[in-house]
């Protein structure tokens, strides 16, 4: 099966899709609600129980089954199941053990459509939506925002009337945090990655710890007990990368392999792939599989014919709070960018450092610190060079730092007088250094690493990692082998240390 067909036919396999055509709908396309109406409950009493007092019941027992929170970060998104509760109700109540107890600013539920097929998402904003456990107040102002501001988005009734991938998520948020919720509700229709992307970016601004984020899918359907376990850990061995096009390149992989009774390897998946569109080029960000089981290990379950389930967590953390932060401003970036281009300027064509004048230095850009100048020419490397601690000032170490990069980068010739206009510079500001003890203390994204083994040593940027989306044993492997020297296993008896740095290009910057 071609992966073209794939992303057109993988939930339809498993669901009869219809196209809508809403009664109330405007020449352009765009759906208007007829009046402000409540969303009632479709599978209470099926999906979960109907009374308030067992539903109360049922979800404290899942609590109580449930794994417990496993990390003291803040955790912004958490990826849930949303079969009935006695199948995938305990993995449920794993992932949501995994948020804080407070109060967001908003709380975004998204799911993928299981009834209708349609271009876009719909983001209900006609009432709030309606629990046994009470009423869930619906963020319309926002909703209705997110309506105007993007194409992506609309309002599609039908899309909500029967679908129960967002409702069986609120009975686990109102235990936990209440029904004064604001939530935003959103059902994808869509079946194509690119709309996906439209919907991260939209997104991508409320991603942060003010507000959480639920996406709701299940794994493998039908399949036999063993299939769906190894498809399940693929799945969420890719998911965990934090890259869209390696997400996508397992799905296609395990629909090629013809897994008998395999029906869609993720029914949510356009829900995940919004999730790593946000945040795969975010610095700080891991994801943390918290449980995984599948209808078979239910009392409940044909081992036969199974359906999976998976509690992720994804944690956003920040980069150390330190003096730089403070002094160093947009525009002494600016300057520095400057003061580096002129630097590969003078030294290329005359053999001499510049010499700046002082009245445009501030005094963060006097302060000693370490620094990477990398030059890349049509999106490739064309040098990088830097030093980690300086007892020069800041711009005369990007100096240095610009004329090692242009000209003495072993891997690469001189950079040409020819060149220069063609290079895209690039810097990392460092902060000291600070030897780790355990390997659990490295952030992909946040972190960059200097492994030392006796007089070999190797260092990876920070944003290595989010370039290349390697795991955190890869990115460790590789700076072993191809940066220190030291063969592939040679970080794990060796001296690592992690450092954190601000970078800022020209791209982001006037030359």
């Amino acid at each position: 099966m071609s992966g073209k067909w794939f992303f057109i036919s993988g939930i339809h396999f498993l669901f009869v899709l219809v196209f809508c055509v809403d009664c109330h709908s405007q020449p352009d396309g765009k759906m208007v609600p007829p009046s402000l109406v409540d969303r009632k409950p479709v599978v209470a009493g099926q999906f979960y129980p109907g009374s308030k007092a067992a539903l109360t019941d049922t979800l404290n027992a899942m609590f109580r089954r449930a794994v417990g929170k496993i990390t003291d970060k803040p955790v912004v998104a958490i990826i849930a199941p949303h079969a009935g509760y006695v199948f995938s109700g305990v993995v449920a109540a794993s992932s949501y053990n995994q948020i804080e107890k407070k109060k967001y600013k908003n709380v975004f539920v998204i799911g993928s459509s299981h009834h209708v097929l349609f271009d876009g998402a719909s983001i209900y904003t006609s009432g709030n939506f309606i629990t046994p456990l009470g009423t869930v107040k619906v963020d319309k102002e926002l909703g209705n925002k997110l309506i105007s501001d993007n194409d992506c988005f609309r309002e599609n009734l039908q899309a909500h009337s029967k679908e129960h991938s967002v409702e069986v998520q609120l009975p686990f948020l109102q235990l936990l945090l209440g029904n004064e919720l604001n939530l935003v509700p959103i059902v994808i229709g869509t079946q194509t990655p690119q709309t996906c992307q439209a919907f991260a970016k939209a997104l991508k601004p409320y991603f942060n710890a003010d507000n959480l984020f639920v996406f709701s899918t299940d794994l493998s359907h039908y399949p036999e007990y063993s299939d769906a376990n190894k498809s399940d850990k693929k799945i969420m061995e890719s998911v965990a990368l934090n890259s869209p096009e390696k997400f996508l390149q397992t799905i296609q992989d395990l629909e090629a392999m013809d897994i008998p009774n395999l029906q869609t390897t993720m029914c949510g998946w356009t829900s995940v792939l919004t999730l790593l569109n946000i945040t795969d080029d975010m610095p700080g960000i891991t994801y943390k599989l918290i449980d995984a089981k599948n209808s078979g290990d239910t009392p409940f379950g044909d081992k036969t014919q199974v359906v999976g389930y998976a509690a992720m967590s994804v944690e956003l953390i920040q980069p150390d709070k330190n003096a730089m932060e403070d002094f160093l401003t947009p525009k002494d970036k600016a300057t520095l960018l400057k003061i580096a281009r002129q630097t590969i300027v003078k030294y290329i064509n005359d053999g001499k450092i510049p010499v700046v004048d002082q009245k445009d230095i501030s005094d963060g850009l006097l302060q000693k610190s370490g620094a990477f100048v990398t030059l890349t020419e049509d999106g490739q490397l064309r040098g990088c060079i830097g030093n980690f601690s300086s007892e020069k000032p800041l711009y005369q170490t990007v100096q240095d730092m610009a004329v090692a990069s242009s000209t003495e980068d072993y891997r690469f010739a001189k950079v040409t007088a020819d060149e220069i206009n063609k290079l895209e510079i690039e810097i990392s500001v460092l902060t000291p250094m600070k030897k780790i003890q355990s390997i659990d203390e490295i952030v992909l994204g946040r972190d960059g690493i200097y492994i030392k083994k006796g007089l070999s040593g190797g260092t990876f940027l920070p944003q290595v990692a989010n370039e290349t989306k390697w795991t955190k044993e890869e990115f460790l492997g590789h700076c072993a082998r191809d940066k220190a020297g030291i063969g592939w296993d040679g970080w794990k008896d060796a001296d690592i240390f992690t450092y954190q740095a601000i970078i800022f290009s020209e791209k982001d910057h006037l030359k």
